[in-house]
């Protein structure tokens, strides 16, 4: 095989190795992230409302440390969105290190009734490249809005850089972004490898996505 024209880091992160989160672990988990959804605010002063039940997505693991991404509808129809980090234990000690970020937005799914991927997404790092160029280590999170979708992949300049199964019908990826002035497209496949959505993280109003 010829030497690649494209030198990026891909498959960086560790698949999920891990069920979603559940009984203690996940109420450990919630306190940190209510903990920094408290700390957020809307940018224009709104009451944002109460955060409720919180969705987990599958963990991703990149640079000794683990992302499990989070969403929470709140009571008056926003959503916080964000992550809990922590480095891993091993079989003699426990998950250490513990980080919570929180974000809100106004854009959700119930609102958007067209979208077919929801997605979040929140820059965790950076991977430096050839001749100074860097990339955005970008962790992505969300669930698919159209049925019968098996596996999600991350995409720049048409290269596969990530990609994770749907559990429970979420996703994470963690791949590199805005690199060489190319952008991260996100893609919907079915077992049998058919496309049924995609999304760039840099969709202006006017494009159109759909398949």
């Amino acid at each position: 095989m010829p030497p690649t024209a494209r030198f990026v880091a891909s498959f960086a992160a560790e698949p999920p190795q891990e069920p979603l989160p559940y009984g203690q672990w996940a109420e450990s988990l919630t306190a940190h992230f209510l903990a920094a959804c408290a700390q957020a605010s809307s940018d224009d002063g709104s009451d944002p409302g109460t955060p409720g039940e919180i969705s987990w997505y599958p963990d991703r693991t990149w640079g000794g440390r683990t992302f499990i991404p989070a969403t929470a509808l709140t009571d008056q129809g926003w959503e916080y969105f964000g992550y809990v980090a922590f480095t891993a234990g091993t079989p003699e000690s426990e998950p250490a290190d513990f980080l919570a970020i929180a974000d809100l937005t106004e854009e959700t799914a119930e609102r958007n009734p067209d979208w077919r991927l929801d997605l979040s997404d929140e820059v965790v790092g950076a991977w430096r490249g050839e001749q100074g160029h860097q990339a955005e280590m970008t962790l992505i999170w969300g669930v698919p809005l159209v049925p019968n979708g098996a596996i999600v992949t991350a995409e720049l300049a048409d290269l596969a850089v990530d990609q994770c199964e749907l559990i429970q019908n979420r996703f994470t990826l963690l791949a590199p972004d805005n690199y060489r002035s190319d952008y991260l497209e996100v893609k919907l496949w079915t077992a049998r490898g058919e496309l049924l959505a995609r999304e760039s993280l840099y969709v202006e109003d006017d494009e159109d996505n759909t398949i």
